[in-house]
């Protein structure tokens, strides 16, 4: 018979003697339940019910007995009393469900009142019974509780995986958009490196000019998305000259009217060019509109004041940055301290005055040495003759 607290002072937690020795195997593959009941009639009654081979019980007469007993060794369900002297059965039910939510949980009661199930059912039980019991109820009862305890945690172990699984997936997934990222970079860099190969009297001009925009607009407190747009925008500015003759380009002399109607196209045909390509679809501002002038003097829509996208505007100052400060066939370079009287004295103009003042406020030394240090030299023998007076990126046509 079941032995409570009350028959031994060494140990609360005894196995019912009801139940026959069997196998290790049968004992390993047995259910465990931890029976808790003040009354030892109730803990042999559940103990010869719940018989062995499928069951295998241990009884405790508290609920402080029955959380040593669960500290010390694994069960698979409990049936507990709900009045009982010391903790009650809903106190053991909050502490099991915190410890072992996957613990099924039974409790018993004497008193057949629905809202005290109800309540229990509230509390993580996952049955009550009402004394007195039943075999039939409680087998049924607890294999149910079983079964339920079993799934829930089946299901548990499958959202971990499956988040595992989702992390996992995700990191491959950031990594390949990663590698994207970089080919769609590389591209960039091949395709500015491309324009000024072709355009040879501009080495190098979509990597400084790109490094210009960004540090004004890093002023203006742009956001990394808006950046990453303006940055491939300034490579792709001049692509649209890819689409013009040789012969205009890469004239040395000035441009006849025709030859500069020509010359001016290469915006829209930048334009034609990426505007259908996703990954560069949001660079099509500056690839149009970077000789438009604030006074709307400029190509190839002859916009004026905000009507230029503010990405356009901010480029326009880089572009002469560099132009002033760069060799050309038909232009000296000149020093980064006259490139910023020069933009400072065509605001309103050429250029929108926030963003010059902008411009004239960024300290010096942010600027590459490119654009600080560029030595006076003379005009090359190639310069175009009857060239604009003002710096070739701000003639109409650079």
């Amino acid at each position: 018979m079941s032995v409570s607290m009350r028959e031994t002072d060494h140990d609360p937690v005894r196995e019912s003697e009801d139940q026959p020795p069997d196998s290790a195997h049968s004992q390993q593959s047995a259910t465990r339940v931890l029976i808790v009941d003040d009354e030892p009639a109730a803990c042999k009654l559940l103990s010869l019910i719940l018989a062995a081979p499928a069951f295998r019980c241990a009884t405790t007469c508290t609920a402080e007995e029955a959380m040593v007993a669960l500290q010390r060794e694994p069960f698979d369900a409990i049936i507990s009393d709900l009045q009982m002297p010391g903790l009650s059965g809903m106190e053991l039910l909050t502490e099991v469900r915190h410890h072992h939510p996957h613990m099924a949980f039974l409790v018993t009661t004497g008193v057949d009142d629905v809202d005290v199930g109800v309540k229990a059912m509230r509390s993580g039980a996952d049955d009550y019974l009402v004394k007195p019991l039943h075999e039939s109820a409680v087998v049924a009862s607890l294999e149910n509780a079983l079964q339920k305890r079993r799934l829930a945690q089946e299901v548990e172990h499958y959202r971990h995986h499956l988040e595992e699984l989702v992390a996992a997936r995700t990191d491959q997934l950031q990594a390949a958009l990663q590698q994207i990222q970089q080919s769609y970079e590389d591209t960039l860099q091949a395709l500015g490196a491309a324009i000024d190969l072709r355009d040879n009297e501009t080495g190098g001009h979509s990597q400084r000019v790109c490094r210009y925009s960004l540090e004004i607009a890093r002023a203006m407190g742009w956001q990394t998305k808006q950046l990453g747009t303006l940055a491939r925008g300034a490579y792709l500015h001049d692509i649209g000259k890819l689409g013009v003759p040789d012969g205009i380009l890469l004239k040395p002399g000035s441009l006849t009217p025709e030859e500069r109607k020509i010359m001016q196209r290469h915006a829209q045909i930048g334009f034609d060019l990426v505007k259908d390509i996703p990954f560069l679809a949001d660079a099509t501002d500056v690839v149009l509109m970077h000789h438009e002038r604030f006074d709307g003097t400029g190509y190839p829509q002859g916009l004026k004041g905000e009507d230029i996208p503010l990405s356009a505007r901010i480029f326009a100052i880089a572009d002469a940055l560099d132009a002033i400060t760069s060799e050309r066939p038909y232009q000296r370079a000149s020093p980064f301290e006259s490139a910023r009287e020069i933009i400072s004295r065509l605001s309103g103009t050429a250029f929108d005055p926030q963003i010059v003042n902008v411009f004239l406020n960024i300290r010096e030394d942010v600027w590459p040495a490119h654009a600080k240090n560029q030595p006076q030299v003379a005009f090359s023998p190639g310069m175009r003759r009857n060239a604009s007076p003002l710096p070739a990126a701000l003639d109409p046509v650079p």
